[in-house]
């Protein structure tokens, strides 16, 4: 049986469909590409965001707190960045939270009349839409005092705002009464959601993505070669040193198969935070040897191999001082055993998809990663006992077969979400965002 076509319902006001002919794209964040500007995931995603949306042609003007030492404008291709606030982090060198309560109150101030009269006036003059992406909690007095503006100057249906969610961090500072009547809140998985609806709102789940570097095939040669040299089972875990990430649960795990006559090595990737000096104590404390590898500037592959050749042996953690190029991350994620992404709270969980795309195996947490199924495409935790991390560690070593299967589940998964296909589902949210604002200028 052959079904019907839909039937078409025109719009009383057709609108075009969006496309890099008739639609800007306004982009705000604290956190960019550059490194001083990245402190989590938030700058990874912003980064992939904007210029997947000009990979696909659309002009992107993507404003963040940057490097107060590189060019304040800054053009390639279809993306123009903006780094604000330049003449207050230079005063502030440890990095973009570094005097953000300072950062914050002049990007409130002078960030909406530069957009309304450098982008939003000549883009609209030219018969173009705008639309304004800004990210947590940092930008959404921005977002209100931008729809102000261009209410005021007789813009603002000309433009969509869209205002995301990506952390728990400052929710407690917005009104989101008013947040909601100017924009469209998003938010990056259901968990997030759950945790903003309690302030009223009624956002819509837009995930994040990841780029086509990470499906690209991981090169077999130094994968083998690690895995030759070590002779034992590898766990990876990079991120900062956060609580919330559960370090001191995978150091309790890695010290309980020790104590079972399991010897795995962890290779750990922290930042600079406090908390781990915790760790450190607490590895010491379980009887854990640690040796510390340091490697100065941006090391290459090769370079990362010989250190952990040189230390592997004898340790039974390696912590890597030292700044990871992306080209080394996918090799070490195939190259181990686990990478543990355990987390206890966790708004999407960008790096558990990347292990998936590299071809590894991730143990995750329970909370915003969407896309881990358990037993099906990786590995998920019920709870925050290191007991059961230090049984799934074990499961992914003895287990081959569905290891493999789960593993190519996973690759399958990462495809899924590539940043053409979530670009797909945020043109779609702003296509409603667009016909609401069009559906509330008729007459009821």
């Amino acid at each position: 049986m052959e079904w019907p076509p839909p039937t078409r319902l025109e719009p009383t006001s057709p609108l075009p469909d969006l496309s890099p002919d008739n639609t800007v794209f306004v982009a705000i964040a604290f956190e960019g590409p550059d490194p001083y500007a990245q402190a989590g995931g938030l700058g990874v995603r912003m980064t992939g965001l904007t210029q997947a949306l000009a990979d696909r042609g659309f002009p992107v003007h993507f404003f963040f707190v940057g490097d107060p030492q590189r060019d304040g404008v800054q053009t390639e291709g279809r993306l123009t960045l903006y780094r604000w606030g330049q003449w207050i982090s230079q005063y502030h060198a440890a990095g973009v939270y570094a005097g953000e309560f300072e950062k914050k109150a002049d990007l409130d101030v002078s960030m909406p009349p530069f957009v309304v009269e450098h982008i939003a006036r000549p883009a609209i003059r030219a018969g173009k839409r705008v639309v304004v992406l800004a990210e947590e909690w940092h930008t959404a007095d921005v977002a209100m005092a931008l729809s102000d503006l261009l209410h005021r100057e007789g813009l603002r249906q000309k433009c969509a705002i869209l205002w995301n969610a990506n952390h728990r961090m400052g929710l407690d500072r917005i009104n989101f009464a008013r947040l909601g009547f100017v924009s469209t809140i998003t938010t990056v998985s259901r968990f997030m959601r759950q945790i903003v609806e309690p302030y009223g709102a009624n956002p819509v789940v837009i995930p994040n993505g990841i780029g086509d570097e990470w499906l690209a095939p991981v090169p077999r040669a130094p994968v083998d070669r690690l895995r030759r040299r070590l002779r034992r089972p590898l766990l990876v875990k990079i991120g900062r040193f956060d609580p919330d990430k559960r370090w001191i649960m995978a150091i309790e795990a890695l010290a309980g198969l020790k104590g079972a006559q399991q010897h795995p090595l962890l290779l750990m990737r922290g930042g600079l935070e406090p908390h781990g000096g915790a760790v450190i104590q607490r590895a010491y404390e379980l009887g854990l040897t640690v040796q510390e590898v340091h490697l100065a500037g941006t090391p290459d592959l090769g370079a990362v191999l010989r250190s952990l050749e040189a230390e592997a042996l004898a340790a039974d953690i390696i912590h890597l001082r030292m700044f990871l190029p992306r080209a080394v991350l996918p090799v070490l994620y195939r190259a181990a055993d686990a990478v543990l992404v355990n987390s206890g709270f966790e708004p999407f969980g960008l790096v558990g998809l990347e292990v998936m795309a590299s071809g590894g195996l991730a143990i995750t947490g329970g909370t915003g990663e969407d896309y881990a199924r358990s037993f099906v495409n990786g590995l998920g935790l019920d709870g925050d006992d290191p007991r059961q991390l230090a049984q799934l560690i074990r499961y992914a070593c003895n287990h081959r077969p569905l290891r493999q299967a789960m593993v190519r589940e996973g690759m399958r998964t990462a495809r899924s979400y590539r940043w053409a296909g979530v670009i797909d589902q945020l043109l779609g949210h702003v296509a409603l965002a667009f016909e609401r604002q069009t559906s509330a200028e008729r007459p009821g």
